[in-house]
C-alpha cells in the first residue's frame, strides 16, 4: 500500500516555511483527546444471513450527495440540541501498521482487516450510512432518518481512501464523507482530482478540511480566504457540486470561527469529541476517531454509549 508522505510547503502570503505537512500521519495536539480506547468486547451476536436485508430505507429519498445547494437553517439552536445525536465516525489512515509507527501514530491508523471487520459489523447490525446533507436536514428540520443511521467520514485525502476503503464500502452499499485539504490534491500519495470527482459522482460527499490543515483558531485576516474561500471554490470546480460542509483540522475550533464559516457558505461543521456549543450546534457536530483493533461489535457498542443524546 502506498504511504502518505510528508512534504514541505512554502506560502507566499506568509513568506515563511510552514514546514513538514503531515496530513495522514500528523499527531493530535495533547489537548485534543479524541481517540476512544478499546474496551471489553460485547457478547458476539449471530451475523445476519443477508446483510442487505438489515438496511432500513429513509422515509424520504435523499437527492444525490451535494447536488442541491442547502440554505442555512433558521431552526432554534435548542431544538437542534434536543434531537438525538447520530453516530459519526472519523478515520484517517487505513493501512497495516509499520515497525516505524509510534504508539501515538497508531491511534490514527486502522489496519485494513480491522476496517473491513468494522464495516461488516455495522452492516450486520443493520446500520445504514447517511451523508452530511441528510444529517443537516434531520438536525435543521427533523427530516426522518433510518432507525439505525451512522455517518462515516475520512479526513485529509490519502489515496488509500480511494484505493482501499472505497472497495470495502462499495459491496455494503455504504457511502461516506471525505473532508479534503486541497494542498494535497494531485500530490504523491494523496487522491487526484479525478478520484475526488469519481467519489462525488458515485454518491459520496466531498467536504472541506482547509487548504493545508492549519489550526482554525489561529486564523487572521486573509487566512479565511486562503484556507476556506479558495479551497472551497477549488473543490466545487473539481466535483461540479456545492461544498457546504467543513471539518476542523485536529478537531479544534473556537466560537469566532463560526460566523466566518457561515459567511463563506458553510452550513455545518464537524469537530471531534468535545461538547457541542449550545448556541451553534450545527457548527460543532461531534465525531469520534475510531482506532484500529476494534471489532465490529466493539465499534457498535461504543457508538451506542457515545451518542446517546
Amino acid at each position: 500500500m502506498k504511504n502518505c508522505l510528508n512534504f514541505s510547503i512554502r506560502t507566499a502570503a506568509f513568506g515563511l516555511l510552514i514546514g513538514s505537512l503531515v496530513s495522514c500521519e500528523w499527531k493530535e495536539p495533547a489537548a485534543q483527546a479524541s481517540v476512544l480506547k478499546p474496551g471489553p468486547a460485547p457478547a458476539k451476536t449471530e451475523a445476519s444471513a443477508n446483510t442487505a436485508a438489515n438496511h432500513a430505507s429513509p422515509a424520504e429519498a435523499a437527492p444525490p450527495a451535494g447536488t442541491v445547494k442547502i440554505e442555512p437553517a433558521s431552526t432554534p439552536a435548542a431544538e437542534i440540541m434536543a434531537r438525538k445525536q447520530v453516530p459519526i465516525l472519523c478515520y484517517h489512515q487505513v493501512r497495516d501498521y509499520r515497525p516505524t509507527d509510534s504508539k501515538s501514530a497508531r491511534d490514527y491508523i486502522v489496519p485494513t482487516a480491522d476496517f473491513k471487520a468494522q464495516m461488516k459489523g455495522l452492516a450486520d447490525s443493520g446500520y445504514t450510512t447517511i451523508l452530511p446533507e441528510q444529517l443537516y436536514q434531520y438536525l435543521s428540520s427533523g427530516t426522518q432518518l433510518p432507525e439505525k443511521s451512522v455517518m462515516i467520514t475520512f479526513d485529509d485525502g490519502c489515496d488509500e481512501q480511494f484505493d482501499i476503503t472505497r472497495d470495502i464500502l462499495k459491496p455494503l452499499d455504504f457511502k461516506a464523507a471525505f473532508f479534503i485539504m486541497t494542498v494535497s490534491v494531485n500530490r504523491p500519495n494523496f487522491m487526484r482530482a479525478e478520484q475526488l470527482k469519481q467519489l462525488s459522482d458515485e454518491g459520496h460527499s466531498i467536504g472541506l478540511h482547509t487548504w493545508d490543515h492549519h489550526n482554525v483558531k489561529q486564523y487572521q485576516g486573509d487566512d479565511w480566504v486562503k484556507q476556506i474561500e479558495k479551497p472551497k471554490a477549488q473543490l466545487e470546480k473539481i466535483t461540479g457540486r456545492p461544498v457546504q460542509f467543513f471539518a476542523y483540522p485536529f478537531g479544534l475550533w473556537n466560537q469566532a470561527a463560526i460566523p466566518e464559516l457561515k459567511s463563506r457558505g458553510m452550513v455545518a461543521a464537524f469537530q471531534l469529541s468535545t461538547p457541542r456549543l449550545a448556541e451553534s450546534p450545527l457548527y460543532t457536530i461531534r465525531r469520534i476517531i475510531v482506532p484500529g483493533g476494534w471489532t465490529g461489535a466493539q465499534l457498535v457498542n461504543r457508538m451506542k454509549s457515545g451518542f446517546k443524546g
